[in-house]
């Protein structure tokens, strides 16, 4: 069965109401946004093209006290602000209903980018983080199944820490977020 948002489209909050609302992490969300920089002129004018389209929407599932999506959502933000593509912000605790729907390993990971056409036809997502970084949790999760394990919270911090190590210290992860979303809104 295939998934539908058509409930949430124009219930979410604008980009930049949720950066003025932010109160936690602010500071570091807007740093990594200001990082960004466009790699290939080919990236840029392809997120641009998008402005051809107007049958797209994005929810984007969210919140400010997540570290993924400090990393993340900037570059997602940036990226999106040039396509036209009418972008919400749904923040996870007020809309946990969607989050279940768009669980990772049975978990809620955000951010959670969701496309979907205008009647809110879940088109593709994308999310929690770049896939060489969601890897290593992935593996984690599949070696480490009982929560309730003595050792669990020691290997869960040693998994964020390879996660941390793959996001590197610079902002070469960003363009393979710019890759990964621009394989994902090539395929509709």
């Amino acid at each position: 069965m295939s998934k539908s948002v058509a409930g949430k489209l124009n219930k979410g909050i604008s980009p930049q109401k949720f950066i003025d609302s932010m109160e936690k992490n602010k500071e570091a969300f807007l740093g990594w946004g200001n990082r960004f920089e466009w790699a290939s002129d080919d990236d840029r004018e392809f997120f641009e093209s998008m402005n051809n389209r107007d049958d797209l929407r994005c929810l984007i599932l969210m919140a400010d006290w997540c570290g993924d999506v400090v990393r993340n959502v900037p570059v997602v933000f940036k990226t999106l602000e040039i396509t036209g593509i009418p972008t919400e912000v749904l923040v996870m605790e007020q809309h946990l209903d969607t989050m279940d729907e768009f669980l990772t390993m049975g978990g809620r990971a955000i951010p959670i980018v969701i496309f979907a056409d205008t009647g809110g036809h879940v088109l593709g997502q994308w999310g929690p983080r770049p896939a060489h970084v969601q890897e290593a949790m992935t593996a984690f999760k599949l070696a480490n199944p009982d929560r309730e394990a003595a050792d669990y919270q020691e290997k869960l911090g040693l998994a964020r820490q390879e996660m941390g190590r793959r996001y590197g210290e610079g902002t070469e992860y960003q363009q393979t977020i710019v890759q990964e979303l621009r394989k994902l809104l090539s395929s509709f």
